[in-house]
């Protein structure tokens, strides 16, 4: 095992480091991983920051030397916190030692230092044993690590995932509909080809930063492989059709960062001429009945007070209605110390986050949990947070050093995870409003269309038609590059896209039953092709959302399991 772990350390270090390190300062580096618990990119870039103060270009025994003397320094810090914190809070952890044992760990920069030493332990803080729960809780496989440096972006790594996307999804189309070959919508042809591409602006458009997309400045960007990542105008065909469109639908949905596969030609005029649209598959949900044992979750989501005040009002009446439902689980979705509120911006506020944190949601929900023995609560962050120091999206979950109430689980964002083994997967970032304002819709007639499936939303039906993009889009955030006037609302992180994906990691093989995309847009739930979809609202408008499970009796669809209804709690 421990040969191993130098092994893997060894090559992490020649990938981040090249060829050229010499084999005696490896061995060392390697030696520093094994030691430290450490990754090799993670000494990489401690060189990084040492050689930028000492202006040493090549590693060498001296800065090998300064690695581990920062090392030794950072590990002299974390016991000493941690000791500190073990004295706060008058007994032993059981919980976040992983997290405040590891060499580089970050310690919460919110935490109140001062009040700490003289306020009395909370009862969140006495709490160390969890009973059994009613809910097995299953996290999904994390693609990437969520705490990575998202500061340290390349080009290089934003291209490649973009175009892996496109890559992805030209397998997906030339599989379903048996096309033995793609082609380049930049190449002139007298045949018609089908093509895969992601929806861009023209430049001129994409510079002013403010325009919708219209048929005007529709562009068709191809991967390096198929196309030279050439950006190509389309024109429409007056007689452009849509094939396998949901029947009801008489067109097609664009938007920027679209993936889309398109048949037409590149007569050599400047554009490529779409005679067809090929609806992308459908996600492949439908699977047999779900046996879990039955659970009950109430769902709130941020923001939890007004736009004026941080009374958190609306979330203590939720509280309320949260406690005389008694659910097996609690689902709340941030944000919920929202760093953009007005309090903040003006400097109206006394507490530090953690501790309005713990104050306003974690001491409450313990209350609340010991009233409901083997029920747990489950907690999404949003960029917005003012608690996570990870304000990108993806984003890690919020630090654990936060609660020692192991009934309280902190998920990353966003994230796929299953209750009694149903999947379920959720976003804190408003998508569906976003859809909804860059969508461009250009009508078609229809060819060889799809029926909805029983008690499937029908494709009039303006939200469930935002629902479907997200899910033949296989993406929490399909929209690229982020509007303008929202970006501060997502931060996205092109070159981690990957943790993106929906569903899980294969893209044309995916279970998923129930979908939580809170948003501004009006409260509602769907099925769409077997999957519930659901959109609490925000708890500030006095809405959240229940959701129950029943185990399956033979033969019946998997979203007629779940029974979802939304509550309105003034």
């Amino acid at each position: 095992m421990e040969n191993d772990r130098l092994e893997k350390a060894r090559q992490q270090l020649r990938a981040t480091f090249g060829a050229s390190l010499e084999d005696d300062l490896l061995e060392q580096c390697a030696e520093i991983c094994k030691n430290n618990n450490i990754t090799g990119e993670d000494v990489y870039y401690k060189w990084q920051a040492i050689s930028y103060n000492t202006k040493q270009l090549v590693l060498n025994k001296d800065s090998v030397r300064a690695i581990k003397e920062e090392l030794e320094r950072d590990a002299a810090k974390v016991k000493a916190q941690r000791a500190q914190l073990k004295s706060n809070l008058g007994g032993t952890l059981k919980r976040n030692l992983g997290a405040l044992g590891r060499v580089g760990a970050k310690v919460d920069p919110f935490s109140n230092k001062t009040a700490s030493k003289t306020a009395a332990p909370t009862k969140t803080e006495s709490r160390t044993v969890a009973g059994p729960s009613k809910v097995r809780i299953t996290r999904g496989k994390e693609p990437i690590p969520r705490t990575y440096r998202y500061m340290y972006e390349k080009i290089s790594d934003r291209s490649e995932a973009l175009d892996d996307r496109i890559d992805e999804f030209a397998e997906l189309v030339q599989k379903h509909y048996q096309i033995p070959d793609l082609g380049d919508p930049g190449a002139s042809t007298e045949e018609e080809v089908t093509v895969v591409g992601r929806i861009t602006f023209d430049s001129d458009s994409s510079s002013s930063g403010a325009m919708k997309l219209n048929e005007a400045t529709l562009t068709l960007e191809s991967s390096r492989a198929m196309g030279s990542g050439v950006r190509v105008p389309l024109r429409f065909d007056p007689n452009v059709k849509v094939r396998e469109a949901v029947k009801g639908r008489v067109g097609i949905g664009l938007f920027p960062g679209a993936i889309v596969a398109l048949r037409g030609k590149n007569g050599g005029g400047g554009w490529f001429l779409v005679s067809e649209v090929l609806t992308l598959p459908p996600m492949i949900t439908d699977t047999p009945d779900l046996d879990g044992e039955p659970f009950s979750a109430c769902i709130a989501s941020g923001p939890f007070t007004s736009d004026i005040d941080l009374a958190y009002h609306p979330w203590q009446t939720a509280l309320k209605r949260i406690t005389s439902e008694k659910p097996d689980v609690i689902l709340l979705i941030g944000p919920f110390i929202d760093s953009t509120h007005t309090c903040f911006k003006n400097g109206e506020i006394n507490d530090t986050p953690a501790a309005l944190f713990r104050k306003t949601f974690l001491d409450p929900l313990s209350e609340v949990l010991d009233k409901m023995p083997g029920a747990v609560a489950l907690l999404v962050p949003s960029v917005k947070d003012a608690l996570n120091n990870h304000a990108v999206f993806p984003q890690s979950e919020l630090d654990a050093a936060l609660t020692e109430d192991l009934r309280i689980h902190f998920l990353p964002n966003p994230c796929h995870f299953m209750l009694n083994d149903v999947p379920f997967a959720v976003s804190s970032v408003d998508v569906l409003f976003h859809l909804r304002k860059e969508e461009f819709f250009r009508r078609m007639s229809e060819i060889q269309c799809t029926f909805p499936k029983e008690q499937d939303a029908p494709a009039s039906d303006t939200m469930a038609n935002l629902c479907r993009h997200i899910l033949e889009q296989r993406s929490f955030y399909p929209i690229f590059p982020v509007p303008h006037d929202v970006l501060h609302d997502v931060n996205l992180d092109v070159s981690h896209s990957e943790a993106l994906k929906l569903g899980g990691n294969s893209i044309d093989n995916r279970q998923l039953s129930v979908l939580v995309l809170p948003s501004k847009l009006k409260h509602f739930t769907k099925t769409i092709n077997n999957t519930t979809i659901l959109n609490p609202s925000f708890t500030a408008k006095g809405t959240i959302a229940s959701l129950t499970y029943e185990k399956g009796t033979g033969g019946q669809r998997v979203s007629d399991q779940f029974v979802v209804q939304i509550i309105h709690c003034d």
